[in-house]
């Protein structure tokens, strides 16, 4: 199961330079995780400053 951004994101960008396989960008007011790129690792979920990562 993917891992997803919530509401609490802070548009930092830490996640999106952390993820080795490039499936986070930049959405409309938050960061957004491409669920068929993603592949479960939690690399993003340890990087977020604000703990606004889940496994989805």
């Amino acid at each position: 199961m993917a891992y997803v951004i919530s509401g609490a994101c802070i548009s930092c960008g830490s996640c999106a330079g952390e993820c080795p396989v490039g499936a986070i960008s930049e959405g409309d007011g938050q960061y957004v995780i491409n669920a068929d790129a993603c592949v479960d690792c939690g690399t993003c979920a340890g990087a977020c400053p604000v703990g606004a990562i889940s496994q989805g």
